[in-house]
């Protein structure tokens, strides 16, 4: 079985597998797993300090890789200007970059016309629309499945993907609930022509930023073991559930507004959780699909075993014809 897709072709990848931004987690031991075991790993700009420091990482992925690597922009919850990154990923002539959040408009420009292959995370069909317009070469959509920032209309990926699909020409990925083959063979029926993974990709080896206490809990969730916090905000995200969002959905009962939430949902909360593992004093993003990861392989070897059970899945297909 092959798996050529306009995606693999696209991004010049062995497989349609994209891994996710994943804020404060998403660095060159990551990226060049996923690169060398044949998707595409991404560095995450924005939670770096300054343009050094991605130049840095940069020059970290192609130390490890020779094969193509993202560089993913989250503009849409920062508060600091994101030009000076977007025009080092445009010197450093990085192979693809991937828009999430806000307008992907300024980022698409400043890289139009480079070679640089440009996608952008959308959470309904307008914004596909729209992204395809503005000069988007594919758009991955997330269903609220996924982890993270969702979108607003609590739409799930099987209803959402082929919804996209069937109005944009350029291709599509899935996101959200997808972990394994079954995942991939799934979004490919849909119309889909490959698939991005965030919080599968944190419960790995190569995921050396990930406190082994975030990664326990990922194994040990089932399905009810994530929540959406910040829906009062208007950024709706999900994450696993504990005391800590147990509080932030307490107060988002009164409606508090950001400045009465923004110590609980910040940066700093977050890699409290994360980085050093204090459970009840942060969060940690997570997707309902949480619940179908049982282990921490290494990324070659999770690539291995989804490979395999794609290549399963498509020989049963072939004896129903």
């Amino acid at each position: 079985m092959g798996f050529n897709t306009r995606i693999t072709e696209l991004l010049n990848i062995d497989y349609p597998v994209i891994q996710g931004g994943l804020a404060h987690l998403a660095y060159a031991d990551l990226a060049a797993a996923v690169s060398n075991a044949g998707g595409l790993g991404q560095i995450t700009a924005m939670s770096l300090e300054n343009e050094d420091q991605l130049r840095d990482e940069i020059k970290k992925v192609r130390q490890m890789t020779d094969k193509p690597f993202g560089v993913n922009f989250a503009i849409g919850q920062q508060r600091r200007p994101f030009e000076n990154m977007v025009a080092v990923a445009r010197e450093e002539k990085v192979p693809a970059i991937t828009v999430t959040g806000g307008n992907p408009k300024p980022v698409l420009d400043m890289v139009e016309g480079t070679g640089i292959k440009k996608l952008v995370l959308v959470a309904a069909k307008r914004q596909a629309e729209k992204a395809e317009e503005l000069g988007a070469d594919a758009v991955m959509v997330v269903g609220h499945e996924g982890g993270g920032h969702l979108g607003r209309d609590d739409i799930g990926t099987f209803v959402l993907t082929p919804q996209v699909v069937d109005a944009v020409s350029i291709p599509v990925v899935a996101s959200g609930g997808i972990s394994d083959g079954r995942g991939l063979m799934a979004a490919l029926a849909l119309g889909a022509e490959g698939i991005e993974m965030g919080t599968r990709f944190i419960a790995t080896k190569e995921c050396i930023h990930a406190h082994e206490t975030y990664k326990k809990a990922l194994v040990e969730a089932d399905e009810k073991s994530t929540v959406v916090i910040k829906r009062t905000l208007g950024a709706p995200a999900r994450a696993l559930k504990n005391s800590w969002t147990d509080e932030i959905l307490e107060l988002e009962k009164d409606q508090p507004g950001y400045e009465k939430l923004k110590s609980y949902i910040s940066g700093t909360a977050n890699k409290r959780y994360i980085y050093d593992g204090e459970t009840d004093e942060g969060f940690g993003w997570a997707g309902q699909v949480a619940a179908r990861i049982q282990d921490v392989p290494s990324v070659q070897e999770l690539f291995d075993r989804m490979i395999e059970e794609a290549k399963s899945i498509s020989s049963r297909w072939d004896q129903l014809s």
